[in-house]
């Protein structure tokens, strides 16, 4: 079993930053792909961003590239989504989540493990 939790999030105005953090335990971290999802009000859950186990290759929606950075610390067993330039519909709660792979992944159902969530709202 592994365990998620993810940080960071909270109430920003439109161009601003925050960056998220999700902390896991449960699985050797270094061969794990890990991930980033949203879900507005309403709306599905949607990809953000993913990573290999290695941190070499990663993958971004298209609403986000450019402004979003996901990376991680292997010897923290933690990863990282750094948000710049947020606008209000970034607004959302936000998942990490983590795949029994070590490859980067975009849909949800290709993910084994999810973190209870956190939120993050964009004033304009």
């Amino acid at each position: 079993q592994v365990q998620l939790v993810e940080s960071g999030g909270g109430l920003v105005q439109a161009g601003g930053s925050l960056r998220l953090s999700c902390a896991t335990s449960g699985r050797t971290f270094s061969t794990t792909a890990m991930g980033w999802f949203r879900q507005a009000l309403g709306k599905e859950r949607e990809f953000v961003a993913a990573i290999s186990s290695s941190g070499i290759f990663t993958n971004y929606a298209n609403s986000v590239k450019g402004r979003f950075t996901i990376s991680r610390d292997n010897a923290k067993n933690t990863v990282y989504l750094q948000m710049n330039s947020l606008n209000p519909e970034d607004t959302a709660v936000y998942y990490c989540a983590a795949r029994n792979s070590p490859v980067v992944r975009t849909r949800t159902y290709e993910y084994d493990y999810w973190g209870q969530g956190t939120q993050v709202t964009v004033s304009s």
